[in-house]
């Protein structure tokens, strides 16, 4: 996948979770609250219709503010590839300020886990630095290792 460093984040690592686990977190509302948002803060609400042009809405808790999130899906390709965007909510209704468009890439490793790649998408230079600014790496690479250990833990279970 072609990256513009104008607008683009990515990184990449390697989780023990395997491909099929992670997915399933990903495109389960339940799990979803377990990892989606770096902690303390929290999400309180996950709706996902998973289909492309359907829902995927969160509502997060942080530091006793709550902060809605809607967004659809474009692009569903099962346990490897998953594309959302706050740019629409359902029905390919405009949103009012968009901020990203998100790309999960996931693959085998060798090791039996998930290379697992994230990529955000901004509409301009501005709003990728300050995505950045807010700590793009550190919070996507929290989330990242709550959901190795949310998923590690259900596969014990």
């Amino acid at each position: 996948m072609d990256l513009d460093p104008d607008t683009d984040l990515s990184f990449t690592r390697n989780l023990k979770a395997p491909r099929g686990l992670i997915w399933e977190c990903w495109t389960t509302p339940a799990h979803i609250l377990h990892f989606f948002i770096p902690e303390p803060h929290q999400v309180t609400d996950c709706d996902i219709d998973l289909r492309v042009g359907g829902r995927f809405n969160t509502t997060f808790n942080v530091e006793g503010d709550e902060m809605s999130n809607r967004g659809v899906f474009l692009e569903i390709v099962p346990e490897r590839k998953l594309v959302f965007t706050d740019t629409y909510t359902e029905g390919w209704k405009p949103a009012p300020d968009p901020f990203l468009t998100s790309i999960l890439i996931l693959e085998d490793d060798a090791g039996g886990g998930t290379r697992y790649t994230a990529i955000a998408r901004h509409r301009s230079p501005e709003t990728r630095k300050q995505h950045e600014d807010m700590g793009f790496f550190d919070g996507w690479g929290i989330v990242a290792d709550q959901l190795d250990a949310y998923a590690l833990g259900l596969a014990r279970g």
